[in-house]
């Protein structure tokens, strides 16, 4: 298998499945989206014609023959399916049991991808009778705007899968990077050091969200959107790193548990986008304006870094 196949599945449709679907259909697969729920798909529907509409506007290459279908029938969804990513909620147990389930009905030489954003492969591979063609396929959200998917194998993953797998990710046009499984995955382990940190400087009254966000923004996000974290050692000069953090290091948050900050906030209902409230506050209509900044922001930034050579 060397490039994307013709006919794919996406098991669950929540927070991710329609962007992947939109991202696989585009490339022109046949992409069926499987939900135990109707209702979920309904709304599924909804986001995957937002999400095919926003790659519409980032433009790129679209391969004719691709399509989705949502159905509630997991037979249906995986009979004759070529490749198959399961991305239902983070529950251990429930994804072992669906992915039992994905293993009964297609083929032995199926490719088998979970989207889990921090569940050990290895914890999951022993529902599988094959766990040679299981590995793990992280994706970024939205998964239709980052171009990034973190290809994790277990330790009985076939390495022929995942060449395979990285030939997949590859013919739909995202950079694949391969991972040793760890928790959390390299992405979210990064991700979340910056956070523990940024909450620390809130909640030490050092600076302000607004500013904050402006200083990841246009300092940090910025820089690292064209130079890799590894580069940029070399660009400052490692000697500059080592008297830096030889005295900084010591000073940056190291707390092993969630803030007590974010811990209040919960309590109070203070989720963020879902409520209105959390680090910010949102007024009528905010929540949907932002979400549009955001995709528009991402669009404009993805079409300008695809056209510039990485450093």
């Amino acid at each position: 298998m060397s490039s994307l196949p013709a006919v794919a599945t996406v098991v669950g449709s929540g927070t991710m499945g329609p962007g992947i679907a939109a991202t696989l259909a585009r490339a022109g697969a046949q992409v069926r989206v499987y939900d135990i729920s109707a209702d979920a798909l309904e709304r599924a529907k909804q986001t995957y014609n937002f999400a095919s509409g926003v790659l519409d506007q980032v433009g790129g290459p679209k391969v004719e023959g691709g399509s989705a279908v949502f159905t509630t029938d997991i037979s249906e969804a995986l009979t004759g399916s070529l490749f198959v990513i399961e991305a239902v909620p983070e529950t251990l147990e429930l994804k072992n049991s669906v992915l039992a389930q994905i293993e009964g009905l297609v083929g032995d030489d199926v490719i088998i991808g979970t989207n889990t954003s921090g569940i050990p492969i290895s914890a999951m591979a022993p529902a599988l009778t094959h766990p040679e063609r299981f590995i793990g396929m992280h994706w970024s959200n939205p998964p239709h705007l980052i171009p990034m998917i973190e290809v994790i194998p277990g330790p009985d993953t076939a390495p022929a899968v995942t060449d395979q797998l990285l030939d997949i990710v590859k013919a739909f046009g995202y950079h694949p990077v391969i991972e040793k499984e760890i928790a959390g995955f390299v992405e979210n382990r990064v991700l979340y050091a910056i956070l523990r940190e940024c909450v620390a400087l809130l909640k030490a009254g050092i600076v302000t969200p607004e500013d904050l966000d402006t200083c990841v923004k246009w300092g940090i996000g910025y820089k690292l959107s064209v130079i890799g974290p590894t580069r940029l050692l070399d660009m400052a000069g490692l000697d500059i790193y080592a008297a830096v953090s030889g005295y900084l290091n010591k000073e940056l948050d190291a707390a092993t548990e969630t803030p007590q900050v974010i811990k209040d906030k919960i309590a109070a209902g203070e989720l963020g986008f879902k409520s209105d409230k959390g680090m910010y506050v949102y007024g009528p209509g905010d929540v949907d304006a932002k979400r549009k900044d955001i995709t528009a922001g991402l669009v404009a930034a993805l079409k300008t870094l695809s056209s510039i050579t990485p450093v």
